[in-house]
């Protein structure tokens, strides 16, 4: 019985790494339909299996961690022909930046349900922002040292790659954390809000990111209506959506980013997209956390009317409470006194 449970355990634990490398993989190939090149740097203004790995880490927990270097080897496979020194940095690069997260992120108390602003906080600054710029630097650096950058681009592809990994956090995490928690629709949902949520998020993203007209303002009503409606569960796939559909028309230049350089374009797309994302996770997180705090107050509210019943009978009128016990009347009390004689 005790071999049977441990040989569980085990086949449990393989099958969770190989899930996770399989996800990063997977990710990495989407992430790379939208590569641009950068010298000799491949970057892409969005990836995906960062976000990946930090919710794994986060769900699963750290023993998780030999899916991301495998998931990481994988895929830079796809982009070269051969396993050298500088891809094995890379990979090293790639594996610590998520394991920083992670840990960051655990030292200050993050809850993986985001109900709390300072969860938010805290997947945007250490999750995102501080966890990606060891990937970066790692991964900027080794390019650096074999001559497929230029020193005078160095700054150029650093900031491409941390962006691109901060805003896989950024993006990716949270719906993973959603999703971590999804149940059956019950009838009483708001199926019809929802679905009109849905289509008008696809259709202001398409006119943001297709016109002319510089109008890519538009998201934000409709990423604001979800996150006030459905908190987190609305506003991480609609800011997801928002981002996919302006990569794809950055990358095509396309309405707003038409007749921009390569550069320009990056540092529009990361621009939208993180304060999309930041517009998504923070106001979703003080939505829930309000609701909470409302509903902890009512539950506290009715605890204490449940005890001031309790003691309604003790607090009646002092005839009440004595009227068996006899009394004697004085001279205080306007009745007769007693005989004396």
């Amino acid at each position: 019985m005790i071999r049977s449970e441990e040989a569980r355990r085990r086949a449990v634990y393989v099958a969770q790494v190989l899930g996770v490398t399989g996800a990063y993989f997977l990710a990495g190939r989407i992430g790379l339909m939208r590569q641009i090149v950068l010298d000799g740097a491949v970057v892409t203004p969005l990836w995906p299996p960062t976000g990946i790995a930090v919710a794994a880490l986060l769900c699963l927990g750290v023993r998780v961690w030999p899916g991301i270097p495998l998931g990481t080897l994988l895929t830079v496979t796809e982009i070269g022909d051969a396993f050298t020194v500088s891809r094995l940095a890379i990979m090293f690069g790639n594996t610590i930046a998520p394991l920083a997260s992670y840990a960051l992120l655990r030292k200050v108390g993050f809850r993986i349900e985001l109900a709390r602003l300072r969860d938010g906080v805290c997947l945007v600054f250490l999750g995102a922002f501080a966890g990606m710029l060891l990937s970066s630097t790692v991964g900027s650096l080794t390019l650096l040292i074999d001559g497929k950058v230029p020193p005078g681009r160095f700054w150029l592809v650093w900031s491409s790659w941390w962006a691109g990994d901060a805003m896989g956090v950024l993006v990716v995490t949270p719906v993973l954390l959603v999703l971590r928690g999804i149940r059956w629709p019950r009838p009483g949902d708001r199926w019809l809000e929802a679905s009109v949520l849905g289509i008008t998020v696809v259709a202001a993203s398409l006119i943001a990111t297709r016109s002319s007209l510089s109008m890519i303002y538009l998201v934000f009503p409709v990423v604001i209506w979800a996150a006030l409606r459905f908190q987190l569960p609305g506003s991480a796939p609609c800011a997801l959506v928002v981002s996919v559909l302006a990569i794809i028309a950055g990358t095509d230049a396309l309405g707003p980013f038409a007749g921009h350089s390569l550069m320009e374009v990056m540092v529009n797309l990361s621009v939208l997209n993180g304060c999309v994302a930041l517009t998504a996770l923070l106001l979703g997180a003080i939505v829930a956390e309000h609701r909470n705090i409302r509903r902890e107050t009512e539950y506290a509210v009715e605890e204490l009317e449940a005890l001031v019943e309790q003691l309604a009978p003790l607090s009646g009128p002092p005839s009440e409470r004595y009227g068996d016990r006899p009394r004697r009347h004085g001279p205080l009390d306007g009745g007769p006194l007693p005989d004396q004689g």
